[in-house]
């Protein structure tokens, strides 16, 4: 066997905070927060020298996870456009089931969240849109219906 799962997926932030905030109101649990520095941790990531302050938030179903890394030094750069369009090269967003997509896009915006372009139905399937987070960070919302 090549792997045996997808562990986490690592989104760089500036306000560490904020981001958490967002991804708990939309449905994650906070598993944890540390701090991250020294030799061992630099020599992984490529860098000479890092400190980082990690979290780590689960789904609740305890399959996947998002690790939020808010770096001090080096200090991150950014990489492409805070608003760059979905076409843009390298990951775009990350997709997730919900309940009801008009009440998560509700709870969302009071965390500075924006729709991207419109709710559209997919057939008699889902429920779909893509919701712009904290520093540009693009997240889709689906909602299977019946």
């Amino acid at each position: 066997m090549t792997i045996q799962r997808m562990d986490n997926v690592l989104i760089v932030v500036d306000d560490l905070d904020a981001a958490i905030a967002f991804f708990v109101e939309l449905g994650m649990e906070l598993e944890g927060k540390a701090a991250v520095e020294g030799a061992w941790a630099a020599r992984i990531v490529g860098l000479d020298e890092q400190r980082a302050d990690v979290a780590m938030l689960r789904t609740p179903d305890g399959h996947g996870r998002i690790e939020l890394t808010k770096y001090h030094t080096p200090e991150a750069i950014r990489g492409v456009p805070e608003d760059a369009p979905v076409n843009t090269l390298g990951i775009r967003r990350i997709m997730f089931a919900v309940d009801d997509v008009d009440e998560v896009i509700a709870r969302l915006r009071r965390h500075g969240a924006e729709l991207v372009g419109t709710v559209e139905q997919y057939e008699n399937s889902h429920r779909l849109c893509y919701v712009r987070g904290p520093e540009g960070i693009l997240v889709g919302l689906a909602q299977q219906l019946g």
